[in-house]
C-alpha cells in the first residue's frame, strides 16, 4: 500500500503541474533587464510614457530581475510597440443617446532578446489588451475617464507581460 501511494506521489510530481507564475523560462544569464520607451504608431502619447514604467514596477515587485536604464548595462532588453489604440461606445444613454461607456483597446509587440548574443528570450508579435470605463451623460459634471482607465491598462498590461515573459506564453 505505501509503495503504491509513493509511486502516484512521484508520478504526480512529475506530470508538470505547477502554480501558474512561478516558472522561470528566462535564461539563467540574464540578471538586469532594460525596458526602454516603447515605439507609438498611434496618436496616444501618454501610453508609451505608462507602459515601461508600469512593466519596470512589476518586474521589481515580482522578479529576481534588477531593471537597469541604460540597455547597454543589460543582461535582456524588453522592447515594445503600441501598435494601435481603439476606443469605441459599449453603452448608450437610452434617453440622451449620448455613449454612457467605452471600451479601449490596446494592441501591442513585444519580444525580450538577449543583449548580447542578439538572441529572442519572447517574442509577441500581437499582443491586444481591454479595458472598460464609464462616461457621465451629464455634460456639466463631465469627467475624462480615459486617463484613468488607461493607467489601469498599464497596470494590467504589466502584470500579463510580466508574467508571459517569465511561462513563455
Amino acid at each position: 500500500m505505501r509503495l503504491a501511494v509513493a509511486a502516484a506521489v512521484l508520478a504526480l510530481g512529475g506530470c508538470g503541474y505547477r502554480v501558474a507564475g512561478t516558472a522561470d523560462t528566462v535564461p539563467k544569464n540574464v540578471r538586469t533587464i532594460a525596458v526602454p520607451a516603447f515605439g507609438n504608431a498611434t496618436t496616444h502619447y501618454k501610453l508609451t510614457d505608462r507602459l515601461p514604467s508600469a512593466i519596470v514596477r512589476e518586474f521589481n515587485a515580482r522578479t529576481r530581475y534588477r531593471t537597469v536604464q541604460d540597455a547597454t548595462e543589460a543582461d535582456a532588453i524588453l522592447e515594445g510597440n503600441v501598435l494601435s489604440v481603439l476606443a469605441y461606445p459599449t453603452i448608450f444613454d437610452p434617453v440622451t443617446g449620448r455613449a454612457a461607456g467605452v471600451e479601449a483597446i490596446v494592441n501591442l509587440s513585444l519580444r525580450l532578446r538577449e543583449r548580447a548574443t542578439g538572441n529572442l528570450i519572447y517574442n509577441r508579435p500581437a499582443f491586444a489588451f481591454r479595458q472598460r470605463y464609464e462616461i457621465s451623460i451629464d455634460p456639466s459634471a463631465y469627467f475624462d475617464e480615459s486617463s484613468v482607465a488607461f493607467q489601469r491598462l498599464s497596470s494590467d498590461v504589466a502584470r500579463t507581460v510580466v508574467s508571459a515573459v517569465l511561462e513563455s506564453f
